[in-house]
């Protein structure tokens, strides 16, 4: 009997001991993880990002903040001043960082459980120590590891996601910020124009040359202006701010130089005949869904592995009675703790998994075939958007050119009144305001194309995901 009390002595110290043993492997990285929001950041859209912990990190991402601010911002630079500079964006990584905790956390084996009693009473006493150890839950270490990893995997990619999507928020207030200045300069020079003739409506109007419906017309169209550009000042600057904000920039950081203009149109649109089979492979969305299927996969059969049993401790006693009427003696021996599963046999639990596997499925699936739409919907906006803004720029705006420089020849030549080219430079003005606003809607469905393939765009899938994970996390008991 002694024998065998030994040995079971023995197999529990082994296991207590390979728990210590299994707990010197689980350690942080030392990036938390960011190797994989870097790697995919620069492949994907070919920026720098920083998870800025200590001075030295902040006096890099400074320094470079400071030199792509001394000269006018393009649409990379700010982007990738937004990166470093942005301290949402650092709270994303933090959560990162706390993602890994729970890596490592889940990695590691129980911690064995000591308790000393001692009782005494009429010069006899008792005492006795008692090592206890979750021989259950040392057992499923791998199982558990394994699937914690899965969910660190997954946590780095929701982080190269949020950048991302982070960056092409960035890049549209940049283009709405620019089309804004430009929108603001083109309303300048009509209210100029506006104003010269509005003056010549009334001093002819005080010659009795102008009748008042002809100066009103004039007049409105001058105070029709000025408030159009008040307007498009003010979007500008809400525009600007909006902008700053997303490069975390203040102080002194607020005097940043914007280019007064969108760039010009490329010379032909982007062929993607393989649009679809691009996003459902590279959409980093559809790839934190896989692992997390996958995930709840590992889980299920953990699962059912543990239905009948999810309670096991064992306890090494060693107890040492004093007793005044006799030699003290000691006494070694184990205990065993489990759970007889006579009511919960451990449907419910699996029934849970099992049904949260399924619900994941078929978000994923569902997801896929949004994807592969999302894709077709945003080439072909970003092809008729190409087609809009190419139209104005080589039709409309050369044919209101010409019409410009016949009408002032015209008016050279006395066929035509003043009153007349002003009333063609309405026209032209209004044509150049849908140039602009046509070139400023083809470079955001650029943007939403790039957001279509690689994913970052409404966050809709986070949130699901989100979900299917709390569902997990409830079904599994934790």
């Amino acid at each position: 009997m002694s024998s065998r009390l030994a040995t079971r002595a023995t197999t529990l110290a082994f296991a207590l001991a390979a728990a210590l043993g299994l707990s010197a492997c689980a350690s942080f990285s030392p990036d938390s993880g960011m190797s994989v929001v870097s790697d995919v950041t620069g492949q994907t859209i070919g920026k720098d990002v920083a998870f800025v912990r200590a001075a030295d990190d902040a006096a890099r991402a400074d320094s470079t903040v400071k030199r792509l601010l001394a000269r006018a911002l393009n649409v990379d630079a700010a982007v990738q001043i937004a990166l470093l500079n942005n301290k949402g964006l650092q709270a994303a990584y933090n959560e990162l960082a706390l993602a890994e905790t729970d890596l490592v956390e889940q990695s590691l084996p129980p911690n064995p459980a000591f308790s000393i009693s001692r009782i005494s009473g009429d010069g006899a006493s008792e005492i006795e120590r008692q090592v206890v150890g979750d021989i259950l839950a040392l057992a499923t270490l791998p199982f558990r590891s394994e699937i914690a990893r899965e969910r660190f995997r997954q946590a780095q990619l929701r982080a190269a996601l949020e950048t991302l999507r982070f960056a092409a928020e960035v890049r549209r207030g940049y283009l709405r910020t620019v089309a804004a200045n430009e929108m603001v300069g083109l309303l300048t020079d009509a209210k100029s124009t506006a104003e010269t003739t509005a003056q010549l409506a009334r001093k002819l109007g005080e010659t009795g040359s102008l009748n008042k419906l002809d100066q009103a017309r004039e007049q409105v169209f001058y105070a029709e202006t000025t408030a159009e550009l008040a307007s498009a000042r003010q979007e500008a600057t809400s525009a600007r701010e909006r902008l700053a904000r997303l490069m975390g920039l203040w102080d002194e950081g607020l005097d940043f130089r914007l280019p007064a203009s969108l760039p010009a149109l490329p010379r032909r649109p982007r062929g993607l005949p393989t649009i679809e089979a691009d996003a459902v492979a590279h959409r980093l969305d559809l790839q934190i869904a896989r692992m997390e299927l996958a995930a709840l996969a590992k889980s299920f059969d953990l699962t059912q592995a543990t239905r009948f049993v999810t309670l096991l401790d064992v306890a090494g006693i060693a107890r040492r009675t004093r007793d005044p009427e006799g030699a003290p003696f000691r006494e070694k021996g184990f205990d065993v703790q489990f759970q007889i599963p006579v009511f919960d046999g451990g449907e419910v639990r699996v029934r849970q998994a099992a049904e949260t596997y399924n619900l994941a499925f078929n978000r994923l699936t569902e997801r896929a075939v949004n994807v592969r739409s999302e894709a077709r919907d945003a080439y072909r906006v970003y092809r008729s958007t190409y087609d809009i803004a190419s139209h104005y720029q080589r039709e409309i705006l050369p044919l209101r050119n010409i019409i410009t420089e016949e009408m002032q020849l015209r008016l050279s030549s006395m066929q035509v009144d003043v009153f007349a080219l002003v009333t063609e430079a309405r026209q032209r003005i209004a044509s150049l305001r849908a140039a602009i606003e046509a070139r400023r809607d083809f470079f955001l469905a650029q943007s939403e194309l790039q957001t279509a393939v690689n994913g970052g765009g409404s966050g809709g899938t986070e949130n699901q995901t989100a979900k299917v994970t709390a569902a997990q996390a409830t079904a599994s008991g934790h």
